[in-house]
């Protein structure tokens, strides 16, 4: 079961619904707006899957219950009214009814959210190695041969830095940040928690 206050909710001011944003906890790309009643909510931190209310049907429905795409919720937040919720969650297919990772855009995971897919990717590959993949191989030779990797791309980058032209400096810190991300999953880490290091960094000194 979820672990929520659901007391701070107000179900009230609109009519017996809320507003419920889901969110992909790992690339943070905003996926679909639906709505809540309270028993929905109730099933949701039930069952750990994203339940929601149709107000043309009015009738509960769990997402992907007829497509599969169903939303594992990781979390959930109030807002600071208690009238709209935010659900991180972990997509299990596209969102959209359209087929696409989002309600809000075709793009999947745009901007700094790439870093997400990215790491969902590899994960999917050390979850099923295939020979054709650099990725496989990569964590098949462990963490020094990939530490080894993270070091020769982190030169080719300064070098691209020093004398290199725009793109040749994208391309090499692209290559940088995929090893360094495949060196952090073989170490059973995430971006995350490098950004957990740089807000603590960033923290003011008491």
């Amino acid at each position: 079961m979820i672990e929520f206050d659901a007391d701070r909710v107000d179900f009230s001011k609109g009519g017996g619904l809320v507003a419920a944003i889901a969110q992909d906890g790992l690339t943070m790309q905003v996926l679909m707006l639906a709505w809540m009643d309270e028993a929905a909510l109730y099933e949701t931190l039930q069952s750990g899957e994203a339940t929601f209310f149709s107000r043309s049907r009015q009738a509960r429905w769990r997402k992907g219950e007829s497509s599969g795409n169903r939303l594992r919720v990781i979390d959930i937040e109030a807002d600071c009214d208690g009238d709209t919720l935010l659900l991180r969650v972990t997509p299990l297919g596209p969102a959209c009814h359209l087929g696409c990772a989002s309600c809000f855009g075709a793009k999947e995971a745009p901007g700094l959210g790439r870093l997400g897919a990215l790491e969902r990717a590899i994960a999917a590959r050390a979850e099923a190695p295939s020979e054709q993949s650099w990725t496989s191989r990569l964590l098949a030779e462990g963490p020094k041969r990939i530490a080894q990797k993270v070091g020769e791309e982190g030169v080719e980058t300064a070098l691209a830095g020093a004398a290199g032209n725009a793109r040749e400096l994208c391309e090499e810190s692209a290559d940088l940040l995929y090893h360094l991300a495949v060196l952090l999953h073989a170490r059973g880490l995430r971006f995350n928690d490098v950004m957990a290091v740089l807000e603590a960094r960033a923290e003011p000194a008491r």
